[in-house]
């Protein structure tokens, strides 16, 4: 039987006026799940309200199997710690002096700490990488370094749950990602359950066991990544107009609006990917043959919103094939991938291009360098033809 560690039945929060209506979730003991929605939508209050520090305005919360509200002060913070997005740094504290208030709720009336005490803001210094900062004063360590003496204290109180609001906010792509690998493997280690607000679609998808997706005063889906993260679901949780959500990459790409016309690239190289982004990034909109569906090309591809041409399935690669080069009229580049590699309707495709005039750049003993030089002189050129 799966044990929930959080539930909310039928919940309902907000200050003045509802913000976020009829909740219902169940969040299991030691997994990852990120809140996602766009900014504005209730994140913060939700995260409040199933901290305690806001009173629900309907429904139930339950810790443990017990609502929320039949926890004493002292007993909750033994379960549970949070981090907020406060960045206050109380000064003339160390980090170990910092840590060591996360053992407060395990302190008797005379506030001593014991040795059992000392070893657990030990280990949860050691825990975020973080002993070295021991004698550290917390108002002279960077963002980085602060927000790992924040995530010492949280554990020093050795909790079950941990709530956290944008734990990467304000952190550089270092300290971002190794503050999301310390909780993910924290969850691990410990049996800890985090549940963090996470504006990074790209790394929730890639450290969450689970995802609450928030928008519209409602939970609009709750599951696996893996399961609830596609492209149209992460679109509309987010508004995304020039960009997709690909599952498979597991990340956003943003596409062009076609400005500098359309591109075809005989796909199926490892070289072929960034070949596609590179020409995104300049303006084409795309085209390319696909020998296999699966490979990182076409996913690239279909990110990109790029028209894809199965050339490689023989169920339908004449039809395909018959397709792509009648496609080639509507572009003025073509990128070879294969080169002489290539099937027999790959090369015949670049030799029609060739006979269409179109300008074409093999791939084939060329780095990107080649690929950017020679947009380059396209471009040029068609900066003396204006």
């Amino acid at each position: 039987m799966t044990e929930y560690i959080l539930q909310a039945e039928k919940l309902t929060v907000g200050y003045g006026k509802p913000i976020l209506s009829e909740l219902n979730f169940k969040i299991p003991s030691g997994v990852f799940v990120s809140l996602l929605g766009p900014n504005g939508v209730g994140k913060t209050t939700l995260l409040r309200t199933l901290s305690r520090h806001l009173k629900p305005k309907a429904g139930l919360i339950r810790l443990k199997g017990r609502p929320l509200d039949s926890f004493r002060a002292s007993d909750l913070a033994k379960v549970l710690s949070v981090v907020l997005t406060d960045r206050a740094a109380p000064p003339l504290l160390s980090v170990l002096e910092f840590a060591a208030l996360g053992r407060h709720p395990h302190l008797s009336l005379m506030g001593k700490m014991g040795e059992a005490d000392l070893k657990a803001v030990e280990e949860a210094l050691n825990s975020v990488k973080a002993t070295h900062l021991a004698g550290s004063f917390v108002d002279q360590l960077s963002d980085g370094e602060r927000q790992k003496a924040v995530l010492a204290r949280a554990l020093a109180q050795e909790p079950e749950l941990m709530i956290l609001d944008e734990p990467t906010a304000h952190l550089d792509l270092k300290h971002r990602v190794e503050v999301m690998g310390l909780l993910r493997s924290l969850c691990a280690s410990r049996r800890l359950t985090v549940l963090a607000a996470i504006h990074d679609v790209d790394l929730a998808a890639k450290v969450s066991d689970l995802v609450l997706m928030v928008r519209d005063g409602r939970l609009i889906a709750e599951g696996r990544p893996e399961d609830v993260l596609s492209s149209e679901a992460v679109a509309g949780l987010y508004d995304f107009d020039l960009a997709d959500f690909s599952k498979h990459l597991g990340g956003v790409e943003v596409r062009s609006d076609g400005r500098a016309g359309r591109a075809f690239v005989v796909s199926g190289s490892d070289r072929t990917a960034m070949a596609l982004r590179l020409l995104n990034k300049r303006g084409y909109a795309l085209s390319a043959s696909v020998p296999n569906h699966g490979d990182l090309d076409a996913h690239v591809a279909r990110a990109l919103r790029g028209v894809l041409y199965p050339t490689g399935d023989s169920k339908s690669s004449e039809a395909a094939f018959k397709e792509a080069k009648e496609a080639l009229a509507d572009c003025s580049i073509l990128i070879d991938g294969q080169g002489s590699h290539g099937s027999a309707q790959e090369i015949e495709l670049v030799e029609e291009a060739k006979k269409r005039g179109l300008a074409v750049l093999s791939l084939e003993g060329e780095d990107l360098t080649g690929l950017i030089a020679f947009l380059d002189r396209l471009e040029a050129m068609r900066s003396e033809r204006l």
